[in-house]
């Protein structure tokens, strides 16, 4: 891989999984108090996830290691989808729930396209 530390910087799918993570973290701020540290923080979490392990897998020597980290953003963001369906009436608004999860979808075609580019440059060499 790349000796530059701050590669991930260049991935448009970083960027945009600090986009969703940010987004995740305006919705929840509107949950009920109660959930802080159940439902808020399980998404959060999830959320934050994603642009980490992209960023950590991008620094990883091998193109296979990378992958396994890809892997694990893409496990993220089917918790966070579980987790937006279980607080579905939580927040009211509806506006910013379409957007956390137009950005989940979002964030998944490029990791899956990421994914599928590693895979078969590793698999041509």
């Amino acid at each position: 891989m790349s000796n530059s530390k701050q590669r991930f910087r260049d991935l448009k799918v970083w960027s945009e999984g600090v986009k969703l993570a940010r987004a995740v973290y305006r919705l929840t701020a509107e949950f009920p108090r109660e959930e802080r540290f159940g439902l808020t923080a399980q998404l959060r979490r999830a959320a934050v996830s994603v642009p980490s392990n992209i960023a950590e897998g991008s620094v990883r020597r091998s193109r296979r290691h990378f992958c396994q980290f890809l892997e694990t953003a893409l496990g993220s963001l089917a918790e966070m989808e579980t987790q937006l369906e279980i607080a579905d009436d939580m927040s009211r608004n509806r506006a910013l729930r379409g957007d956390v999860e137009l950005r989940v979808a979002r964030v998944r075609r490029m990791l899956y396209r990421l994914y599928s580019a590693l895979e078969t440059s590793d698999q041509s060499r």
